[in-house]
């Protein structure tokens, strides 16, 4: 009998879950509902709690050993400017997209929801969206506090130096690269430990948001959530469509690679626990690790795909709910000012509202519309989640066929690895 795998174990994960979460939302008192709520969020708090003491150790040592062994500021040069070539060109994709599908769908005028009054409370603090903010925000005062708040986009930076210094000095520098790739594969380890959580993990998520928000959630706001995954499944086609052009039927057998990954993300609402698992995955469909430990750590940053297409969508549902009409001018420019104020979220469960809320108050847009969509922004946070990771195993791939450095392994024998 087939054993089965990590997948098989989180989907399994998930309906447990779903049918836990509705047994309780039907048997148990408001106050039980809440406590059991309460009690699954522990054990979610603690998985991606293992998740996040292992990023920033794993972005340090793979970001430095990749760069130090592309040799020379040039190649950093060159394979980071194909990097964020393709970044920014998937940015605009996915913000363009969701514009088209607002524009189309018209959601936020047709659902009719009852607007919040003004003087309600969002709860999300929105925070300043000055470009010097962004920039400095952008260099570390201390790589120990970077660290220990897990800047990913801090860390890169630093890790670029460091990489490039490295790399620098020549045979000395060997010592220093040999060290952090023997902590980069402890790490990945430490990993496949943390990874047989998931489907706990996985459970407890789902539960969670059910027992309390019930089915009426998915009933009230089910043509949102429907058009938004619908969505979210068009940018996923779009994307693959384009990979396909460099790596052709590839794209196929990656997405079966990264499912693990993907799922992983959607479950927990969160890319962030994906992170480790898609460095594995990447390695083992052909993607040298140099380019792998290069691009992943920049696209956390960089390439939140699904993250984009929704502060679009969010961001035109309220306009449309409160009757406001945007201009051609005005919406591209609310395009750039998301492309800006995105960068650096890394994935985090709710950082998306945040950058929205303070979007909305550039165009005098009530930020109290934010109400409308944080009842169901776990949901949405899960297709959000699992987009920017099938984004960004996109990008590590293509950017890796740009080199010329995609291992070329049968496709039969891929599909039979990961049977």
């Amino acid at each position: 009998m087939k054993k089965i795998g990590l997948t098989g174990w989180i989907l399994i994960a998930m309906g447990a879950g779903v049918v836990m979460g509705l047994w309780v939302h039907y048997t148990v008192s408001a106050a039980g509902k809440q406590s059991f709520s309460e009690g699954c969020s522990v054990v979610t708090d603690v998985f991606l709690r293992l998740i996040k003491m292992i990023i920033a150790p794993l972005v340090f040592s793979t970001l430095v050993v990749g760069i130090a062994k592309l040799g020379d500021i040039k190649a950093v040069g060159r394979i980071g400017g194909k990097t964020l070539l393709w970044f920014v060109s998937a940015s605009l994709l996915s913000l363009l997209f969701g514009l088209l599908i607002m524009h189309v769908s018209q959601l936020g005028s047709q659902l009719s929801l009852p607007l919040p009054p003004a003087t309600a409370a969002t709860g999300i603090e929105s925070g300043s969206l000055s470009f010097k903010n962004f920039i400095t925000h952008v260099f570390p005062r201390s790589v120990v506090e970077s660290m220990a708040n897990n800047e990913i986009l801090q860390i890169v930076v630093f890790s670029i130096f460091f990489g490039v210094a490295t790399a620098a000095i020549g045979e000395t520098g060997k010592i220093v690269v040999r060290g952090l790739d023997a902590v980069a594969h402890v790490i990945l380890k430490v990993t496949a430990y943390v990874m047989n959580f998931a489907p706990v993990a996985a459970l407890a998520a789902i539960a969670a948001v059910v027992a309390v928000k019930g089915p009426e959630l998915l009933i009230t706001y089910g043509k949102f959530i429907i058009v938004f995954y619908l969505s979210i499944l068009g940018l996923w086609l779009l994307l693959m469509a384009i990979s396909a052009l460099f790596i052709g039927r590839k794209v196929l057998h990656l997405m079966g690679a990264v499912k693990d990954a993907v799922l992983l993300a959607f479950s927990t609402a969160s890319s962030e626990a994906a992170f480790p698992r898609l460095i594995v995955e990447l390695e083992k469909f052909g993607c040298p690790p140099k380019i792998v430990s290069f691009v992943l750590p920049l696209g956390y940053s960089f390439n939140l795909d699904g993250s984009m297409l929704y502060m679009t969508f969010a961001s035109l549902f309220i306009a449309q709910a409160y009757g406001m009409h945007m201009g051609f001018g005005q919406e591209i420019t609310m395009l750039l000012v998301l492309m800006l104020t995105s960068k650096g979220i890394a994935g985090v469960p709710r950082a998306s509202l945040v950058v929205i809320a303070g979007t909305l108050s550039l165009f005098n847009i009530p930020q109290q519309g934010l109400l409308l969509l944080v009842g169901i922004d776990q949901v949405l946070d899960m297709a959000r989640s699992a987009t920017n990771v099938v984004g960004n195993s996109i990008a590590a791939v293509v950017v890796s066929k740009w080199e010329g450095e995609l291992g070329e392994r049968e496709a039969e024998e891929d599909a039979a690895m990961r049977a």
